[in-house]
């Protein structure tokens, strides 16, 4: 089957509170400051506001759902997601009581993206469950909040979570079903539960063929599991730097990373980046939504002191040159 793509693009920002990276010390985030940047995301035109998700971090980092119910007091328009909700770190219940009321703080502005994540096993051992279970606690876990949804009582015996019969949760999200449900993940395996289970497609640090073959892989599956062409969201985290020249913005880019995962980025981040002027990180944005991707979410990335100037210049000189993609 086809997967049934929106014909617009959309801009979205990834993460609220941030330190600069590399940096020591306390580090105290504060509510103006929240605020300010929601304003500034707000009125500069952007779509959306995204915010990851680990229990460990090489950086400091905060739960994704408390930070988006404190931005939805500020904004009244931004689509609000997670990008991603490590799911199988959490029993699925309790989080699609935190979920539906997101949904309603938000007014159904909500995309709930999940993932499993795995690359720092120190979470994983620290919530006690098990790597190799997380992939099939997934997709337990969101047959579970999608029974929640429903808004009628709940009946549920699986391989991690139950038995409980019977059990109420109201009052269902405000979105009809629940908030759509976008899967991460890059490996065969997880672009077929995507297939069959997901609402949308949540990527990161590929490039834009690879985005293109996962759809194909997508898609598949979708048609294998007999699913009706419903809207199918496909989005995309773009790590990005906007400079000058396109070395500068690669030291930039490679400075950050390297310290968020702790490893050296500099070959990934010639890889999969969008890195230099707007014109041509415009160029590298183009070529994704040519892959399918109808939802950039970008990392802006550099020291946190010049994120709200990346912020403007992006909307000053690359929105515009996107204009014939994005909604009117």
């Amino acid at each position: 089957m086809q997967l049934k793509l929106d014909d617009r693009l959309r801009i979205g920002i990834q993460t609220i509170h941030r330190r600069t990276e590399p940096a020591t010390g306390h580090w105290l985030p504060m509510i103006d400051d929240l605020a300010t940047f929601v304003e500034l995301v707000d009125r500069c035109g952007y779509d959306s506001l995204w915010v990851g998700d680990h229990i460990s971090f090489p950086v400091p980092i905060f739960d994704p759902m408390l930070q988006l119910a404190q931005a939805a007091v500020v904004s009244r328009r931004l689509t609000l997601g997670t990008g991603v909700l490590l799911l199988p770190l959490r029993h699925p219940t309790p989080v699609a009581k935190q979920v539906t009321t997101l949904d309603h703080l938000t007014e159904g502005r909500l995309i709930l993206g999940v993932g499993v994540g795995g690359e720092f096993p120190k979470e994983y051992a620290a919530c006690d469950v098990p790597r190799n279970e997380r992939g099939a606690r997934l997709a337990e876990g969101v047959q579970v909040l999608r029974k929640f949804f429903s808004g009628e009582p709940v009946s549920h015996q699986g391989r991690f979570y139950g038995p409980f019969e019977d059990v109420p949760m109201r009052p269902p999200p405000r979105q009809s079903g629940g908030p759509p449900i976008w899967f991460a993940g890059r490996k065969e395996a997880a672009l077929r539960r995507i297939g069959r289970l997901g609402d949308g497609f949540l990527a990161y640090v590929i490039t834009p063929s690879m985005y293109a073959a996962a759809l194909e892989t997508i898609a598949s599956a979708a048609s294998e599991a007999n699913r009706d062409p419903e809207p199918f969201g496909t989005g995309h985290l773009l790590f990005t730097r906007l400079d000058h020249t396109y070395e500068t913005a690669l030291d930039r880019a490679t400075e950050t990373l390297s310290v968020r995962y702790a490893m050296d980025f500099r070959k990934a981040a010639a890889r999969y980046c969008a890195l230099g002027t707007p014109e041509q990180v415009v160029e590298r944005i183009r070529e994704f939504h040519a892959a399918g991707v109808r939802h950039v979410v970008l990392d802006l990335l550099g020291p946190y002191e010049e994120r709200h100037r990346q912020i403007e210049w992006f909307a000053t000189c690359a929105l515009p040159l996107l204009t014939d993609l994005r909604p009117g």
